[in-house]
């Protein structure tokens, strides 16, 4: 929901002869680009180690987006130092947090007439800026309202690559908010999610007893210009980033610690590109720090979490947060052609919610649908059968599936079983996998993105 900027470099190693890196992670003294520390990538084959590790950016998955690159025993000289380190400097905003705060500040007083918004620099102008910024297409007249809505006056960066920063539809934006409350938390550490951070800064701004505060961790630094250093920390959430420093570090930490940590939940949505190893270890250092400082988190449990992904991640998640359920409800995006809620068939937004509270606890709403399973204790969609054989609601796209007894699972509707591969598969499918196995550790069953051996390294 928040800008969805890459998930590891992948394409670094590619481009130095390398193929099917695994990655390493976050490691001190790693060296940095404009996106922060990169993260060590290692080249795999047969499941083994093999050549160089190297570092790669943490963010992005194009080297036309950021070409760092850096062998992990490279020998670097002081000259080339240097230059990394001022060509860092000079791929920064152009303006601090603090300066942003102060334009704000000065921009609220203008009236409606002397506001202006560059759409090219994607910068409020103050009228001072506005010769340097003629020849540029701008908005004119900028409400308090627009102010209030800094997702929708700012262009989505949609490059793919890169990218993808999809909004939340005001249908799932409210469900959220409303589940939220109903749970009956007081504080949301919005990470990538601003549209969900804007709504309930919108509702804390308009109701005296509204109750609900956020503070939102975002990449997307734009949004520096519409929040203060208490609401938005500039991080990105593949390296556990917070380019602001300690101060902002602090900052979250507070956030966290706020009545014991008690009534606090975190509400995440972060790029479906993303290696969810690195995510996953970055969130693992969010809830480290809601139970730091001698502060154990209530009865000892882990820091509640709605982590927003595709379904096909499931395994992949709950390799790393066991303790996490998937609910069915399809979380739909404004400006995604596929992630629309009320299609049928395949195109059903495959986007659910990852938490661990307690499944029950979770309840969908009726009227699209959704129903109670008492066998499953908890909400399932209209067309997510139960399955005797299986005991569970086993469906994860929608569609009804159905039981195969030679497979031992439910399967997708579309799915028959292949007596060459021994398995499920569509009709249309060839056979070859059987054979070919997966890229990296050369067994049957499943590819290369979701090859254990990956995890283990």
């Amino acid at each position: 929901e928040g800008c969805r900027e890459g998930g590891g470099n992948m394409a670094a190693g590619d481009a130095q002869g390398l193929c099917g890196p695994a990655l390493l992670g976050a490691v001190p003294g790693a060296p940095s680009c404009p996106h922060g520390p990169a993260l060590l990538f290692a080249k795999t084959s047969q499941g083994k180690e093999e050549g160089r590790r190297f570092y790669a950016c943490s963010a992005c998955r194009d080297r036309k987006d950021c070409n760092f690159f850096q062998w992990e025993d490279e020998k670097v000289s002081e000259t080339r130092l240097a230059a990394r380190e001022e060509y860092n400097r000079n791929h920064q905003p152009s303006f601090t947090h603090r300066q942003n705060v102060e334009r704000y500040k000065n921009f609220v007083q203008l009236p409606l007439s002397k506001r202006r918004f560059c759409q090219e620099c994607q910068q409020l102008l103050l009228p001072a800026e506005w010769e340097k910024h003629s020849d540029h297409q701008f908005l004119c007249d900028i409400s308090t309202v627009q102010l209030k809505s800094p997702s929708q006056l700012l262009y989505p960066l949609e490059n793919k690559k890169t990218n993808a920063q999809y909004l939340f539809t005001d249908r799932s934006c409210q469900f959220l908010l409303d589940l939220i409350i109903n749970l009956g938390f007081r504080r949301v550490l919005s990470v990538g999610t601003p549209r969900l951070h804007e709504m309930i800064q919108s509702n804390a701004s308009q109701e005296e007893d509204f109750r609900v505060r956020s503070l939102l961790l975002d990449i997307d630094f734009r949004y520096s210009q519409f929040y203060t250093e208490d609401e938005f920390c500039h991080y990105n959430m593949f390296n556990h980033y917070f380019f602001g420093g300690e101060a902002a570090h602090e900052t979250c930490r507070k956030f966290l610690h706020q009545d014991n940590g008690e009534r606090l939940i975190m509400v995440t949505d972060p790029p479906f590109g993303g290696l969810v190893e690195a995510l996953a270890s970055s969130f693992k250092k969010l809830m480290a720090m809601w139970t730091e400082t001698g502060k154990e988190g209530p009865n000892n449990q882990e820091m509640p979490m709605f982590w927003i992904f595709p379904y096909f991640f499931e395994s992949r998640i709950l390799e790393f947060f066991p303790s996490f359920s998937m609910m069915d409800y399809q979380v739909d995006y404004d400006n995604h052609a596929l992630y629309k809620h009320g299609k049928t068939g395949r195109r059903q937004s495959p986007v659910r919610i990852f938490t661990n509270l307690t499944p029950s606890m979770i309840v969908l709403p009726l009227e699209e649908g959704y129903r109670f399973c008492a066998i499953c204790q908890r909400y399932v969609s209209s067309g997510n059968q139960h399955c005797e054989i299986c005991n569970s609601c086993t469906s994860k796209d929608g569609r009804r599936w159905k039981h195969c007894v030679l497979c031992k699972k439910c399967v997708k509707p579309s799915w028959f079983h292949c007596n060459v591969c021994n398995c499920c598969a569509l009709q249309t499918h060839t056979c070859e996998k059987a054979d070919a196995g997966c890229f990296v550790c050369g067994k049957a069953g499943h590819k290369r993105s979701a090859c254990p051996s990956l995890s283990r390294a």
